[in-house]
């Protein structure tokens, strides 16, 4: 079973339909099942039951919220080498564009990097002009068919990666089967 965290901070709301978002979006993968975890009710064995964990918080001056860096430097504080080695992706909103998303993430990122979660970022354009490289931002609600797509593609993306890597499911891969892309099998 590809099991999926996804866990959130959201002061108004907004961050928390996003976390639904990615949520279904991670759900749309066979064989997943998804969890979604507020930073207030999560507890240390959640982070730990994860193959994969998406990660979304509000901007807070260009980085995550202090709700969810209580969680990493609290809550998980004694069980820095049970997630070593999982799979993270982040996402993030805030008041406005240019409000500092993508730092957000990349704050995100890095608290995962620091207790071992192998993160990523997508490639594939979620939209016409909507890509993740750092993860899925929006400003404020993700009420745009784009930045709902955005949501779903971070969750799909990470349930694809964890099938791969965690469960060896090769046809998960989004790119197809390794062998096609003239990679070893």
């Amino acid at each position: 079973m590809n099991c999926i965290l996804v866990l959130y901070d959201s002061k108004s709301g907004n961050v928390a339909k996003m976390a639904k978002l990615v949520a279904e979006g991670a759900a749309t993968i066979p064989g997943t099942e998804v969890r979604l975890r507020s930073a207030d009710e999560a507890t240390a064995a959640a982070a730990v039951w994860c193959d994969g964990l998406a990660v979304g918080s509000p901007t807070n001056m260009g980085i995550l919220s202090w709700k969810m860096k209580r969680f990493w430097d609290e809550t998980m504080f004694d069980h820095w080498m049970k997630v070593d080695g999982r799979i993270a992706c982040a996402f993030s909103s805030a008041g406005g564009w240019g409000g500092g998303m993508e730092l957000a993430c990349q704050s995100i990122l890095t608290v995962l990097m620091n207790f071992g979660f192998l993160v990523f970022g997508v490639t594939d354009y979620a939209a016409k002009t909507t890509t993740l490289h750092y993860g899925a931002v929006t400003a404020r609600e993700p009420r745009h068919a784009e930045d709902q797509a955005a949501c779903r593609l971070l969750g799909q993306r990470l349930a694809e990666w964890t099938a791969v890597f965690v469960h060896g499911r090769k046809e998960q891969h989004p790119g197809g089967k390794f062998a096609e892309r003239g990679q070893p099998g």
